[in-house]
């Protein structure tokens, strides 16, 4: 797709989707990679510190992570890979409603979505895709800015050369 600037913006429409989701429970993981790993490239880690060292390599998309886990809890997780990485697109699952994971989620990990065990499959799927939309978005307005600031800085090196002569 050519931009307003005669650049060509890099397309992922032909890219699956890199999820990647935390959860210490073994079925879980099992369950979510057997549903979604047919439309998205999913891997998963069973604790914070192997999602945090699974988010480094992989540089995922979409992040999921379950709220209460021994060690790091969700929220403790997301704050740790948006230090790394703040691209990915974070949501928080939990089978807990507890208002106060929801602030902490919402305030400290900077969460796009929050949602409830047992996941639907419809509504987790969806949220994936929106959630993906709203990162590529933002990374192709990140990608215009750049492709902006360069035409800025050759019209006044042009304007410059202009005036001198």
């Amino acid at each position: 797709m050519e931009n307003a600037l005669g650049e060509v913006a890099e397309s992922r429409e032909n890219e699956r989707i890199k999820v990647l989701y935390i959860d210490d429970e073994v079925e879980n993981l099992r369950s979510f990679k057997a549903v979604f790993r047919r439309e998205f490239d999913v891997e998963v880690a069973e604790s914070g510190a192997q999602g945090v060292t699974v988010f480094e390599t992989l540089r995922p998309d979409v992040v999921i992570t379950d709220q209460r886990m021994p060690g790091m809890t969700g929220i403790e997780l997301l704050e740790a890979i948006q230090k790394i990485n703040s691209a990915p697109i974070r949501m928080l699952l939990t089978g807990y409603s507890d208002i106060s994971a929801v602030i902490d989620a919402i305030n400290r990990g900077q969460v796009y979505r929050y949602l409830t065990k047992p996941w639907n499959e419809g509504e987790l799927r969806n949220a994936i895709h929106s959630a993906f939309e709203v990162y590529d978005l933002r990374r192709r307005n990140s990608e215009l800015l750049k492709a902006l600031e360069r035409a800025n800085e050759q019209l006044e090196f042009l304007l410059r050369q202009k005036l001198l002569s």
